[in-house]
């Protein structure tokens, strides 16, 4: 196992086909918290678990009290895109990188100019009314304090996958193509922990299987190339 950023930066150069598979890391340094870290949204104190309210039958029975914590905590009114985003972009835009496939729903990597971005949970950025299926801007979330309605009275839901909700398939077979197709593998950002998404990685069939994490992964021992550090600073060096 080799564990340098110069590592990384000789096997990036020498791969054809790449795909970038990241995770609440790579926008921490924007200032999004992350789930699972010490200062991440899991440790911070509510009257129930984020997890329990970013459950689907928690804006079901709860809807008032979800859009409480979602407008304080998912909304993100000020993030910009971090080296590693632009990074990434820069990256598809000389024909170095295939597709960013995220589990994020923030939109940095689009606001970075990444075209290719497989969103594995969805996106804060679209909303559609339940009842007649209307799209609706982040913006008709963001304003307001009470639940959130379409014109027609209907509930409006961000297109976000919440717990106990499936992946969309269209994305999944999209990413899962993407996998199968590259030589490299980078992953960044995450703790592998959350599944279905994290269970791509077993479809990455080539040669160099890249894992840059701040801490320690289930996943280390078989990559290729280990580097414990922030994304973003690794990639502003490479």
């Amino acid at each position: 196992m080799k564990n340098t950023v110069k590592d990384l930066q000789e096997a990036f150069e020498k791969a054809k086909t790449v795909v970038f598979f990241g995770g609440a890391g790579v926008s921490t340094e924007s200032g999004i918290p992350d789930f699972r870290s010490v200062d991440g949204l899991y440790h911070q104190k509510y009257d129930y678990p984020p997890e329990t309210i970013l459950s689907n039958s928690f804006f079901m029975s709860r809807t008032k009290e979800f859009y409480r914590f979602y407008r304080d905590k998912l909304l993100s009114h000020d993030a910009k895109p971090n080296a590693a985003h632009l990074k990434l972009a820069e990256w598809e835009q000389n024909g170095r990188l295939n597709a960013v496939i995220t589990q994020n729903i923030d939109g940095l990597h689009q606001a970075a100019g990444s075209r290719k971005v497989l969103e594995l949970h969805g996106s804060v950025l679209r909303n559609y009314c339940m009842k007649c299926r209307k799209s609706y801007s982040v913006e008709a979330i963001r304003c307001g304090e009470d639940v959130p309605r379409c014109s027609c009275g209907g509930v409006i839901k961000p297109d976000v996958v919440l717990y106990e909700e499936a992946l969309d398939n269209d994305v999944m077979e999209e990413a899962i193509r993407c996998i199968q197709g590259a030589d490299m593998m980078i992953i960044g950002g995450t703790s592998l922990v959350v599944y279905p998404a994290a269970g791509l990685i077993r479809y990455f069939q080539g040669s160099t299987l890249a894992l840059v994490n701040r801490d320690a992964t289930p996943m280390d021992a078989r990559a290729d190339i280990v580097v414990h550090e922030k994304i973003g600073e690794v990639f502003s060096r490479m």
